[in-house]
């Protein structure tokens, strides 16, 4: 252990030395993530707020053949507007949002008392197009039901004869987990992927630099044992992870004290930075050791380096996984890297507990997992070609 700690404390003076490089990588992140995270979240709810209660300019195509419903929609906070000469193409073009078109023959069907045609032309793939169609939708329904009711009361026939069921949905999610829905599909990925990579700047310069640098021959030539000489390496690593993502945390407690009122929030007491610190830590620790593995079978701090890429990648398999398949939560999702990160997590900004077992079986499988890369890279530490620089 004593070798360890001064194997520790060496990599650690020795970083710090460089000031540039320790104020970029405990500065930007703290700055950067808080302010990524609380600007988008901001800019969503405003966006939100903005589009629900502006006046919507809507384009409509036959407007004459329905001038009722139009000097309906025009008392609703729409604001009727000509059609283009091509609505398909202005959709396509992204020049309207959403354009209302009325056939011919509604007037025919509406003096029948048959359901009238009316059609709304959007572009689905657009995620700003989607409130302004939501509010069309809404109106054109509420407008159907108004008329809908005063048909039968014009027929002596109460409306409530056609809704034999009263339908109520009651929400049981939280006012967090509501308001964190950026939160939960960003923040994961963010701290995980500083976790993972948080040491890679020391971990890659400690084993393959210090070969390039012919250090670390003098260094594995002492009567340390070769494992105690890594474990130091990788425990300076994962300190000064654990520290950047400390600092992080802080900067997004502080950060979320400016938001307005009403506003996105995430629950950053003390406690939660805590929770968050102990679920990140096994991930670190992997981070570490895998970094350390890759750095003492490459040839170069280059060659290390260039496994960054792919590497940047995997934190974010996860999220595009449950993007595309979600699922309910299960035990066994807490024993696989990453994804069980990214459920604890989530469940962290929604305030949802986690049991007993579920910690249990998180923690076992991420420390597990580190002792295997542990016991890969410390067979390849006392390899002796370790020694030889390229």
């Amino acid at each position: 252990m004593n070798a360890v700690r001064v194997v520790l404390m060496k990599e650690l003076r020795d970083l710090f030395r460089d000031r540039r490089t320790v104020m970029i990588a405990l500065l930007m992140g703290p700055i950067l993530v808080p302010a990524l995270l609380i600007g988008m979240g901001v800019l969503a709810s405003k966006k939100q707020v903005t589009q629900m209660e502006k006046t919507l300019e809507l384009p409509v195509v036959g407007a004459e053949h329905a001038p009722n419903l139009v000097a309906w929609l025009a008392s609703q906070n729409i604001e009727i507007r000509p059609a283009p000469d091509d609505p398909e193409q202005a959709i396509r073009e992204q020049d309207q949002d959403v354009i209302l078109r009325i056939p011919a023959t509604f007037g025919e069907h509406w003096r029948g008392s048959e359901p009238a045609p009316v059609e709304i032309l959007h572009d689905a793939s657009r995620q700003d197009s989607q409130i302004p169609v939501r509010r069309v939708e809404g109106l054109l329904e509420q407008y159907g039901r108004t008329v809908g009711s005063l048909r039968l009361l014009a027929r002596g026939i109460s409306p409530g004869v056609t809704s034999p069921l009263q339908v109520t949905r009651q929400d049981l999610s939280t006012p967090e987990a509501r308001r964190g829905m950026v939160l939960s599909m960003m923040l994961p990925y963010l701290l995980i992927l500083m976790a993972f990579l948080g040491g890679a700047y020391l971990v890659i310069d400690v084993t393959a630099g210090e070969r390039e640098r012919q250090s670390l021959e003098p260094l594995l030539a002492t009567p340390a044992a070769r494992g105690a000489i890594m474990s130091g390496k990788i425990a300076a690593a994962s300190l000064f992870g654990m520290l950047s993502l400390m600092l992080t945390l802080l900067g997004l407690k502080i950060g979320f004290q400016f938001v307005p009122a009403g506003g996105l929030q995430l629950d950053v007491s003390l406690l939660t930075i805590g929770k968050l610190l102990l679920i990140l830590a096994p991930m670190v620790l992997i981070g570490s050791t895998l970094l350390t593995l890759i750095a003492a079978s490459v040839k170069s701090v280059k060659e290390a380096q260039s496994y960054m890429s792919v590497l940047m990648m995997l934190p974010i398999v996860p999220a595009l996984i449950l993007m595309v398949n979600p699922v309910k939560t299960q035990l066994w999702m807490f024993t696989v890297p990453f994804l069980a990160q990214n459920q604890m997590i989530t469940r962290i900004v929604r305030l949802e507990p986690a049991s007993a077992l579920e910690w249990l079986v998180y923690l076992a499988a991420g420390l597990g997992l580190s002792a295997l890369l542990w016991l890969a890279a410390a067979r390849l530490y006392h390899q002796e070609k370790l020694a030889i620089s390229a």
